[in-house]
């Protein structure tokens, strides 16, 4: 692509160092920031090729200055590019979505502490825990913990000086024993500060530290004969225990905490579920919307949310799982993509989750906006398959026959992704007499394109043959000899591993097989099926009453039927009395009946 010379001076000074570049529009506004671990070769590659996608194109035509900072680490590089896209908010960028709003705990940065529920981040040296899934969850936490440490709800200001100087008097409260008075005196700042600590261990998932403790010290107090004091300990135990129990307990062999996302997409957008494990129990659990604009793939657009959702957390884990390999290093942090054991279920757990948060928000866009849904799924059948244009009219085959005899093709038509069945057809094939898959596709093929060819009628988008390579190629020539094979896109679908397959290509085409585009593949694949064999059953009827019956005199195929209904064979219908015959079918054809069979068999 043609730039002008103030772009290819700053092309060809550019470092082959790690960092992160800017683009500028004609009025100084950042449109995109981006990261290279060589900057050189990342910033001129947008110049160097053609680009098929209609965002990328608008954007390298509109850049008109370039400027980058060289960053000593990878960690440095995704923390600067994260930083500028959240202060700019370019243009071109991704934007990572939270499913909602989701509220946090607070721990003030006070000599006496306050814990409260808050959506947003109002003290810069506070602690914050969170998000929570719902503010039903984060209350009940709240509850939980005010049992078992009383905090103060207050917002005075209880400094040495003001509490020593009686300044204050207790609200209700500590009457009520919801605080134990650190406002008058009556609870040191050691022991508050020391259930502040508690507190953390269990918003941390540390439960076990907090409990281990707690047992000591009920020992302690029942040594002491201080029995009340530990019964008031054992409640607190008791009421750990039975919040720690009502967590996602995954496993007991996990002995370190992990950070678990998974990630799938569609032509519009990624969707990501994240998990915060601890002590192999999930504390935590997020759903994020990650819109694309420059056709990200689904590694770039991981990488990305993962130094999002990295750069709001306190206690950040020592070890993320992952499904893909990560460009860029994070410091401290290793990156784990599992094969098999608890961590390979973990993973799996959050893929089939951010799956399911795919499809939920793809219902949603069908139900409110159906017209945009639909585009959106073309789209994406065009990118997973390949194909040149979205597949909006599609056709399918399927052959088959019965023993070898009346062999036939069905197609089915589908419209928009949905099945249109006034447009399915049959075709009883002419020129094959026997069990040949590959000659029926022909035939099939050729005169369905051949007549609308003739007739000079829409062809479809895209063609779909039920069987592999051989079927594919079987197609692929009958297109070539129709002068179709570069005007209609073919596929087969094998039936064993659900293979989808392409002409002159034997490496079959990936597509994820929990797709929205290999569902509605296998959905053609089967309505053919089931057309054909809706088809093939009454064929299959027809040729049962073309037995012997039907050339006895006055026995037709509704006659024929009954009789066979009633005694079950013809073996038994020869051998049937003429008496028993009339009770079915009358006197005179019960003559006739058994006339033929008795005269025959002379």
């Amino acid at each position: 692509m043609k730039c002008s010379p103030h772009i290819e001076n700053i092309l060809s000074t550019l470092p082959t160092q790690s960092g992160v570049y800017r683009f500028f529009d004609k009025d100084g506004t950042i449109i995109y920031v981006g990261k290279a671990k060589n900057l050189k070769n990342r910033v001129s590659s947008y110049f160097n090729k053609e680009h098929s996608h209609r965002k990328l194109c608008a954007l390298v035509k509109t850049i008109v200055d370039i400027s980058y900072t060289i960053v000593d680490t990878e960690s440095d590089a995704l923390l600067l590019e994260n930083s500028l896209i959240k202060q700019y908010q370019p243009k071109y960028n991704i934007l990572l979505k939270d499913d909602k709003t989701y509220p946090w705990l607070c721990i003030t940065n006070e000599n006496f502490p306050r814990l409260f529920p808050t959506r947003r981040k109002l003290y810069g040296d506070a602690k914050y825990f969170g998000p929570y899934p719902s503010g039903k969850t984060l209350h009940h936490l709240l509850d939980t913990l005010s049992e078992l440490y009383p905090l103060r709800s207050c917002k005075l200001s209880l400094t040495k000086e003001n509490i020593q100087a009686e300044k204050y008097r207790p609200c209700l409260d500590y009457h009520i024993k919801k605080c134990l008075g650190a406002c008058i005196g009556a609870q040191s700042q050691e022991d508050y500060q020391n259930n502040i600590r508690q507190i953390i261990n269990i918003l941390e998932g540390n439960t076990h530290l907090v409990i281990r403790e707690l047992k000591s010290k009920m020992m302690d107090f029942a040594k002491a004969m201080e029995f009340e004091k530990a019964q008031k300990v054992k409640e607190q135990i008791e009421l750990l225990e039975q919040y720690q129990a009502k967590s996602t307990v995954l496993s007991n062999t996990l002995d370190n905490n992990v950070e678990v996302y998974g990630i799938v997409g569609d032509a519009v957008a990624a969707y990501l579920c994240y998990f915060d494990v601890v002590n192999g129990a999930i504390i935590q659990t997020r759903n994020f919307i990650i819109k694309q604009n420059l056709e990200e793939s689904l590694e770039e657009l991981l990488q990305m949310a993962i130094v999002e959702v990295r750069n709001g957390k306190t206690n950040k884990a020592k070890e993320i799982i992952v499904p893909y390999s990560l460009e860029f290093a994070i410091d401290h942090t290793k990156v784990c993509i599992p094969q098999r054991g608890e961590k390979q279920k973990l993973l799996e757990l959050a893929m089939h989750n951010a799956t399911n948060y795919m499809y939920e928000q793809q219902r949603q866009k069908e139900l409110s906006n159906p017209e945009l849904h639909r585009q959106q799924l073309l789209d994406t059948m065009q990118k997973d398959l390949q194909l040149p244009r979205p597949p909006a009219y599609i056709e399918c085959f399927d052959n088959s026959n019965i023993q070898g005899k009346f062999p036939v093709s069905s197609m089915v038509c589908f419209r928009n992704g949905k099945p249109s069945k006034s447009e399915y057809r049959i075709f009883h094939v002419k020129t094959v007499d026997q069990a040949d898959d590959f000659a029926t596709m022909a035939e099939a093929l050729t005169r369905r394109y051949g007549r609308l060819i003739e007739e000079n009628k829409p062809l479809p988008d895209l063609i779909v043959v039920d069987g592999g390579k051989g079927q594919v190629s079987a197609a692929y020539e009958v297109l070539k000899a129709l002068h179709l094979e570069t005007t209609i896109p073919l596929l087969g679908i094998a039936k064993r591993l659900e293979e989808i397959y392409r002409p002159n290509d034997p490496i079959p085409l990936y597509v994820d097989k929990k797709s929205e585009t290999q569902r509605i593949i296998q959905h053609l694949r089967d309505e053919a099926h089931r057309f054909g064999i809706t088809h093939h059953r009454k064929l299959r009827e027809k040729a049962l009453l073309q037995t012997e019956l039907t050339n006895i005199q006055g026995v037709g195929e509704q006659m024929a039927a009954k009789l066979l209904h009633v005694f079950r064979s013809v073996k038994i219908i020869k051998n049937t009395s003429e008496e028993d015959l009339a009770k079915v079918v009358g006197p005179a054809r019960a003559k006739t009946i058994y006339n033929f069979y008795h005269s025959t068999s002379l």
